[in-house]
């Protein structure tokens, strides 16, 4: 049984589509969403330098772009898995590309999503003064015990002892400089306090826009980060994609989720290798693969083949 998941931002690298836009099918549908979109993805994927693909606003349609337009050159132009794939998920943004992986969007549906998220998400970040930093390590009670004194929020739970804190940056400075016993803080270079309360007004345009799509019922298991529940429903996945916007992304779920499953490999679509990384630490026996250049295509078909 084997499973395609999709990265979230943080994952973007410049020049990260240059090995890839010699691949018709890639080159394809970069052009189709660039098109879609207005957005110069082409650009972003190849000459943008760190700071501007650090921006929400570029960071998270360049991250879906680049996993809608791995699984066309995997599956075909449509991006939807084959039947030989069980299941999809995606950590954060990266459920958008699930979403298109699963059937459930269309690539134009994705990347015009995607571009209305992160512009929301970029525009709510500016409002206040926010942060982000990873806690490694430590008792999870301990760590949460501490966020809440500060006023902080877990945001991301990405298992294997690894926690995203988020909130004020007068709080995230505070537990850096005192963390929870027996962790490590590592701030994020990122513009504001994602899946918090402080992402409100992202959710309103976001939902917004959300109103006016017509979506499919999923073709394969999605998994959620909501709770790692997998969704049967388009329309409740495309309502928990809006949601998701102030709520925390709970991927240590997901991971267990498809553990529970008996999910026996995993190949991450580009840009690949952080959630290949938490399933070797949270998911042990299963196969991996990130999909990173297109000299991992043939594994990746290998392996399809070897777990369908």
């Amino acid at each position: 049984m084997i499973v395609v998941v999709c990265p979230g931002q943080g994952s973007q690298t410049p020049g990260l589509m240059n090995p890839w836009l010699e691949l018709p099918a890639f080159s394809s549908s970069i052009s189709a969403m660039q098109e879609a979109s207005g957005i110069d993805l082409l650009a972003h994927g190849t000459t943008s330098d760190a700071d501007t693909i650090r921006d929400t606003a570029v960071a998270q349609p360049l991250i879906v772009s680049a996993g809608v337009a791995t699984l066309a050159t995997l599956f075909g132009l449509g991006g939807a898995v084959s039947e030989n794939i069980s299941g999809v998920a995606g950590h954060s943004v990266g459920e958008i590309t699930a979403a298109v992986a699963a059937g459930v969007f269309t690539a134009e549906q994705a990347i015009k999503f995607v571009k209305t998220r992160g512009d929301a998400m970029a525009l709510a970040a500016g409002l206040e003064k926010t942060s982000m930093a990873a806690v490694i390590g430590g008792d999870q009670i301990t760590v949460e015990a501490r966020l809440q004194e500060l006023g902080l929020s877990p945001a991301n739970y990405n298992g294997g002892g690894q926690l995203v804190a988020a909130g004020s940056a007068e709080g995230i400075t505070a537990l850096q400089a005192e963390g929870p016993a027996g962790s490590r803080v590592i701030p994020l270079q990122v513009a504001g306090a994602f899946h918090t309360r402080y992402m409100a007004p992202a959710v309103a345009t976001l939902s917004d826009f959300a109103s006016k799509l017509q979506v499919a019922n999923p073709s394969t298991n999605l998994w959620s980060n909501a709770g790692g529940a997998l969704v049967d429903s388009g329309q409740e996945f495309l309502n928990l994609l809006v949601s998701q916007v102030e709520s925390p992304v709970r991927w240590d779920l997901c991971m267990a989720a498809m553990v529970e499953a008996g999910v026996t490999a995993l190949i991450e679509v580009a840009p690949a290798g952080t959630l290949v990384g938490l399933a070797k630490r949270s998911m042990p026996g299963i196969e991996t693969l990130a999909v990173k250049t297109p000299e991992n295509l043939d594994a990746a078909l290998a392996l399809i083949s070897n777990h369908a």
